[in-house]
């Protein structure tokens, strides 16, 4: 049988070859004693009767050390190299032998109800809170967090994001119509008049302007007089637009019923109902959303705040004095300090952890048994075989010992009881 060179083996293993070589000595030692005391005893019964009593517990012991050397030996390997049915069965049935045990770690550990009671058992959220208490634990918390997602935000490709991007903004932005529900939106602003103070606040921002940019009006209109007109007529037309202007917005912001409040009211209504029945009208409000999302500035503006959010993010994530990580740890202790103190809290947390394994055991309890049964098909059959004989082999020796030991012992009754009773 091919086997590791042990200079491949882990420093552990090498630990259990040696062991394992040492207990192989002994029981065979052991072997070696009884062959000898047998013959001794064999060539000096005749002389010393006694002897035959030591001959056959010798006898025994031998048949007994050979009977489980063959034993142990047929688990692992064919005993002297001879292929003898039911031997070497470790190599030849391991993937049988790795399925079972898949099963058996799938239906007796991998069980909802088993998982359920093990956690039931555990105070996991009180043991959560009280290490999370403690700020060096939850700093170590975020920084492998921040590591953690670090490496994720460098891994993803910035096209990859952005077109993922781009195909959300498609489904939830460009694909469903906006006119109806914004047109459904508005009528309930504009029949519960919540946008009376949007309108006072665009008079007040209009006459504030007004007051304060007088020369805006000057040639406003008076530019269009023509050039035979005197210049204190250019001035009085554009004193007049700018007076009228500011008495209509003060008009507007002192009469909550002035008659362009209503106008506006209507327009609303009418804009709301168009928006929701009205095909042109939704067309185009549609028209005017693609083309703003189709413009080749919002993808470029799309692009750029991907790639600042990015930046920051991992300066940081990267930063230990950050206001994100300082923040995140304080939320963490926090977090286990409640833990630590609420009971409601505590009840709440222990039910959502087990029900979230047991679902998971329950869904997924064949696939992680499956890495059991694919990893033991995967090794090579020797290789299978020593990796067993290193586990469990040392254990396997005192077999052999016993079995001389019984041997010896069964040998000597037998002989005893049957020189009893023929003589």
């Amino acid at each position: 049988m091919a086997r590791t060179p042990t200079a491949l083996l882990s420093p552990a293993d090498r630990a259990r070859l040696r062991d394992l070589r040492v207990m192989k000595g002994v029981a065979l030692g052991a072997l070696g004693l009884m062959a000898v005391v047998f013959v001794v005893a064999f060539a000096l019964q005749g002389q010393h009767p006694w002897l035959a009593y030591v001959r056959a517990a010798a006898e025994g012991g031998m048949v007994g050390a050979l009977a489980d050397w063959f034993a142990v030996t047929a688990l692992f390997r064919h005993p002297l190299g001879i292929p003898i049915p039911h031997t070497a069965i470790i190599p030849k049935r391991k993937d049988e032998i790795g399925r079972t045990l898949g099963e058996f770690v799938e239906t007796e550990f991998l069980s909802g109800p088993v998982v359920r009671r093990k956690l039931e058992s555990m105070d996991v959220s009180a043991r959560l809170g009280a290490w999370l208490a403690v700020p060096a634990h939850a700093t170590r918390v975020v920084e492998e967090g921040s590591a953690m997602a670090s490496g994720i935000l460098r891994a993803l490709s910035d096209d990859d994001v952005q077109e993922v991007l781009a195909e959300l903004a498609r489904e939830h932005l460009l694909m469903p119509d906006w006119g109806p529900p914004a047109g459904a939106w508005l009528e309930r602003v504009v029949a519960a008049g919540s946008h009376h103070g949007a309108v006072d606040l665009a008079a007040d921002s209009i006459s504030a302007w007004l007051h304060a940019n007088h020369s805006a009006f000057e040639g406003l209109v008076s530019r269009r007089l023509p050039s035979w007109v005197p210049g204190i007529a250019h001035r009085l037309v554009d004193d007049t637009v700018y007076r009228e202007a500011v008495r209509f917005v003060d008009a507007v912001r002192a009469d909550s019923r002035h008659p362009a409040r209503h106008a506006l009211d209507g327009y609303l209504a009418r804009l709301a109902e168009n928006l929701q029945h009205d095909p042109a009208t939704i067309g185009r409000l549609e028209d005017a959303k693609r083309a703003v999302f189709d413009s080749p500035r919002v993808r470029e503006l799309a692009a750029e705040a991907w790639d600042a959010a990015k930046t920051g993010l991992l300066a940081s994530l990267a930063d230990p004095d950050s206001g994100l990580r300082q923040r995140a740890q304080e939320a963490l202790v926090e977090a286990g300090a409640r833990l630590e103190t609420d009971a409601v809290l505590r009840r709440r947390v222990n039910g959502w952890v087990t029900d979230a394994a047991a679902f998971l055991v329950d869904r997924y309890r064949h696939d992680i048994a499956s890495i059991i049964t694919d990893t033991v098909e995967r090794w090579d059959a020797d290789e299978t075989a020593q990796k067993i004989e290193l586990q469990v082999g040392r254990d396997l020796q005192y077999i052999r010992l016993n079995g001389t030991v019984v041997g010896a012992l069964a040998g000597l009754v037998i002989f005893t009881i049957a020189h009893a009773v023929i003589r």
